[in-house]
């Protein structure tokens, strides 16, 4: 992993679908280098995925809340394959803390976002917060400044 590796990454980040000939003229070097680069990164787990960062408030789910859970060491083995097959959770982290886990969930309404946080309730106790508002939103860590 060199400095333009992280040129790379950083630009990905910031648009997943920019041409190999923009990333070339970024990172001053030829378009193939760029694209054997990518291969590499790929193939080395450095780029899991290309996404598109969607509104999910524009196509519907509002309500966005971070649900944490206590979960017993001895319920993961359950808990891991149900909260993946949740459509509605983006994310899932083991953490620190009093609770285990933190679920990130997007919903139409608070009744469904009631409804999921009943669904778990069998595997621990839960605190949720909905957002408010996102003063700073999601967005990629520039891998050149830190």
């Amino acid at each position: 992993m060199d400095n333009i590796d992280l040129k790379i990454l950083t630009n990905l980040q910031q648009n997943a679908r920019i041409s190999l000939k923009k990333l070339s003229e970024l990172c001053y070097i030829s378009a193939p280098a760029v694209s054997t680069r990518l291969n590499r990164l790929e193939q080395k787990g450095f780029i899991r995925n290309y996404s598109a960062l969607v509104n999910y408030d524009i196509v519907g789910y509002p309500i966005k809340s971070f649900v944490s859970l206590k979960l017993s060491p001895k319920d993961k083995p359950n808990f891991y394959p149900y909260i993946e097959t949740v459509p509605n959770v983006v994310a899932c982290d083991c953490v620190t803390g009093e609770f285990s886990q933190i679920i990130t969930c997007y919903f139409k309404t608070t009744k469904e976002l009631d409804d999921f946080i009943n669904k778990i309730h069998h595997f621990g106790e839960t605190q949720t917060q909905i957002v408010f508002s996102s003063p700073v939103p999601e967005r990629p860590l520039n891998l050149n400044e830190v």
